[in-house]
């Protein structure tokens, strides 16, 4: 795509929640011609998915604030602001959160899992706002059209 794309803070499409976290879509996949998509994950203290597999693609985390472990296949990491890590295809990833708040750039390549989260999300009314009631045993059910199969439980603290 030759169009240009760029994004001021607070613009682009609304948050919604997510497993208890803020989501923010930066980049969506027909910005890209569906080859990368990116998000902004705003997480509190003990958020954590359940360590799961994307079978259709990579997907790449960049911290902005905070500390995060991310657990990768058999390793794990700790990760501060600057710091990123990779999570490739196939493997199982997942990762914790462990200070106060976190905040973090997702990239996807190719794109489309956006569209997943968004599909699950629940809107954000106030910026502070409660995190929304979310039903993990249907978002889970979802992932499958999106290649993505959940095979453990979140890690913890």
């Amino acid at each position: 795509m030759d169009d240009p794309y760029h994004l001021q803070p607070l613009e682009g499409r609304p948050s919604f929640w997510f497993l208890g976290g803020r989501v923010h879509v930066k980049v969506p996949g027909e910005r890209t011609d569906g080859h990368l998509s990116q998000l902004e994950f705003d997480d509190p203290l003990g958020q954590a998915p359940p360590l799961h597999v994307h079978d259709g693609e990579d997907e790449v985390w960049f911290v902005l604030d905070g500390k995060v472990t991310f657990f990768v296949g058999d390793r794990s990491f700790d990760l501060e602001a600057g710091a990123m890590a990779l999570g490739p295809r196939g493997v199982p990833h997942s990762y914790l959160v462990r200070s106060a708040r976190s905040r973090m750039l997702v990239s996807y390549g190719p794109a489309g899992i956006e569209r997943w989260f968004a599909e699950n999300g629940s809107p954000i009314a106030a910026v502070d706002d409660a995190p929304a009631a979310f039903d993990i045993g249907g978002i889970i059910a979802s992932a499958q059209r999106f290649g993505l199969r959940v095979v453990g439980p979140p890690p913890s603290l």
